[in-house]
C-alpha cells in the first residue's frame, strides 16, 4: 500500500453563543471543503469513494466534540476524525461564557497503488 497525501485544505468554525464545540468544528470543515472545489479523485482517475480522509480537529475542549457527527459532513470517501487541544475559546464581552474558535486541517491521500481505471 503506497498512501500519498494529494490535498491539505484549512478552514475555521466558530460558536459565539451557544459554545457548541461540535458546531464549530463542523463549521470548521465546511469551511475547509465550501472554499475549495476541487475535482482530486477525477484528476488521479479515482473514484470518490476511494478517497480517504484525514481530519484534525483542534479545540479548547476535545472531550466535547462528537466526532461522528462531523463523519457526517463528507458524502463520500473514507473520512476519520482525530480531535486535539487546539483552537481558542475567546471570553465575551459585557456578558458571561465565551465564544468557541475551531481549526480544522483536512488531508486527502489516495492508495496509489491499489487498482483502478
Amino acid at each position: 500500500m503506497a498512501i500519498k497525501r494529494v490535498v491539505t485544505q484549512f478552514g475555521m468554525g466558530t460558536s459565539i453563543r451557544s459554545r457548541n464545540y461540535t458546531e464549530a468544528a463542523a463549521r470548521a470543515i465546511r469551511d475547509a471543503l465550501w472554499h475549495n472545489s476541487l475535482n482530486v479523485a477525477d484528476a488521479f482517475g479515482f473514484p470518490r469513494e476511494a478517497m480517504i480522509i484525514n481530519v484534525e480537529i483542534g479545540v479548547q475542549r476535545p472531550n466535547e466534540v462528537d466526532a461522528d457527527t462531523l463523519l457526517t459532513i463528507f458524502p463520500y470517501g473514507q473520512p476519520s476524525v482525530k480531535v486535539v487541544k487546539g483552537g481558542l475559546d475567546i471570553p465575551r464581552r459585557e456578558k458571561e461564557g465565551w465564544s468557541v474558535i475551531a481549526n480544522a486541517a483536512i488531508m486527502v491521500s489516495f492508495d496509489m497503488e491499489s487498482g483502478h481505471d
